[in-house]
């Protein structure tokens, strides 16, 4: 009986693909919860400020470097990897814009620095943290998640964090460290992308430095730049409107909800990464599928993501509204008691994000539609920008997770009128059931631990072990397809394929 994630004629497999996304994910936005605590108390608010003024600056720069290639390029790579020469000719092309897009961004970067005082008031740090464009260029990360290699990738970004981590507590004594700290950052950020251009022969027989010739490849450049500016404008319109709440927030009403907000975010941003890191993998092999007309194959793995994505969303979303105060004081403190309505608010995001990256990743962008995505993009910051502006001054942080869920809502709206034509043999692959039914059972085995009163690591301890314990046994008992496939791992002479 075919696996879960059956795949043939790929390289490596979908299931350690999507683990070891799940936990490079999960690893960016751990690091960061490590070491903020000691860096903030070290640098104090001032320093602390100065690199997070001086990376959001260069943020802005990189998104321009990098032109949606990020996307793109996965995209195209994926459909002719196996074809040597034509992955070889996209990949030289791709860098080639790549390289131009940089330069751009560069010649803009270098305007800002001398036209802007404040910029340039910060010249040191700027210039410093500005090797992360170049570096971003030369990593070819798009090439790598093309060609499915999430081991290493997990595996080489893992080894520079935890460098960096044991650097951080070693080297960091003094608020004057901020440069420091700020070249420790690009170490844990961007060494790898060096790794992996020393890398690329080993993995690409790439043409000779000869070879790399822009004037012969400049039609091909030009068809590319044209597909990638699509995605340029996803990643601008994304990048709005997912900030959009915290910006204006800090404009109509005050610090305080601002930090209020930043804790009930901070835990749905941990949790979607862990769900969308299997439509990072899945980008690729649905890539794949569809440019060489694998139709049932797509359906067949477009079916067992939903059913995944379901798995995963609704027990975190039941769990963390039951739970949200417990989360709150703990990863937080008691200040920040405000934050539980907008994140009980938020948690249905799980799902929509979940959803939204199914079908606008896996499904519109593999198959060229990627002009879709964008729109429904642009709609959810629309309707995220007018609902701030009239629900904010009056509700606060609020009205900014009101908006955010609305955006979300949207979103997930239009993408399903769209594909509404091609939903149906996909949601019949998918089973509702087991992770319904499986959620209810284990809110309602877990709700009790409330009545406790306990701190809220205890309560959120017993409380994980009863809901998620259960939940697991209610998917064997009614049969869900991921549960039945694990049983059947671990029962001797039984298929493993």
């Amino acid at each position: 009986m075919s696996s879960f994630f059956h795949t043939h004629s790929h390289p490596g497999s979908l299931r350690r693909s999507f683990l070891m996304n799940m936990l490079l994910t999960v690893s960016s936005l751990l690091f960061p919860l490590i070491t903020f605590p000691y860096v903030s108390r070290i640098l104090l608010p001032a320093g602390y400020g100065r690199i997070s003024f001086a990376a959001s600056v260069i943020s802005y720069f990189t998104m321009l470097a990098q032109l949606g290639i990020p996307v793109y390029g996965i995209r195209a790579c994926a459909g002719v990897r196996d074809n040597p020469a034509l992955l070889c000719r996209t990949v030289r092309d791709i860098f080639w814009l790549n390289l131009a897009a940089t330069a751009t961004a560069y010649l803009a970067f270098f305007t800002a620095l001398l036209a802007t005082p404040r910029l340039h008031q910060e010249k040191p740090l700027l210039l410093l943290l500005s090797l992360n464009i170049f570096l971003g260029t030369l990593g070819m990360e798009w090439l790598y998640k093309a060609l499915e290699q999430y081991t290493y990738i997990t595996l080489r970004s893992l080894l520079f964090k935890l460098l960096a981590l044991i650097a951080t507590f070693l080297l960091i004594h003094s608020s004057d460290d901020v440069l420091l700290y700020g070249g420790i950052s690009i170490f844990a950020a961007s060494a790898s992308n060096l790794l992996n251009f020393l890398n690329l022969p080993r993995l690409l027989p790439l043409p000779p430095p000869g070879g790399f010739s822009p004037v012969r490849s400049l039609s091909r450049i030009k068809e590319h730049l044209k597909s990638a500016l699509v995605f340029f404008a996803m990643s601008c319109a994304t990048t709005v409107y997912t900030n959009l709440d915290t910006v204006m927030l800090g404009f109509l009403s005050s610090e305080t909800q601002v930090g209020y907000y930043t804790a009930a975010v901070k835990i749905k941003t941990i949790l979607v990464g862990i769900i969308t890191s299997l439509g990072a993998v899945l980008l690729p092999r649905a890539s794949y599928y569809t440019q060489n007309g694998l139709r049932p194959s797509l359906h067949r793995l477009l079916g067992k993501a939903f059913h995944l994505i379901l798995l995963l969303a609704l027990p975190l979303t039941s769990y963390f509204l039951l739970f949200a105060p417990e989360g709150i004081i703990f990863l937080s403190g008691p200040a920040y008691i405000p934050a539980v309505t907008p994140m009980r608010i938020l948690m249905p995001t799980l799902l929509l994000i979940g959803l939204t990256n199914l079908m606008g990743m896996q499904m519109l962008v593999p198959s060229g539609k990627e002009k879709s995505v964008l729109y429904s993009v642009t709609a959810g910051a629309l309707v995220n920008l007018v609902l701030n502006l009239l629900l904010i001054p009056r509700f606060a942080c609020t009205g900014a997770a009101i908006g955010t869920l609305a955006a979300e809502s949207a979103v997930l709206l239009i993408q399903t009128h769209i594909l509404q034509n091609s939903l149906t043999p996909i949601l019949r692959r998918g089973s509702f059931r087991p992770p319904l039914l499986g959620t209810l059972a284990a809110t309602f085995v877990c709700a009790p631990v409330k009545l406790l009163h306990l701190p809220a690591f205890f309560a959120l301890a017993l409380s994980a072990l009863l809901f998620f314990l259960t939940y697991l046994a209610a998917l064997f008992l009614l049969q869900d397809p991921l549960a039945q496939e694990i049983r059947r791992r671990r029962l001797p002479g039984k298929n493993k394929d």
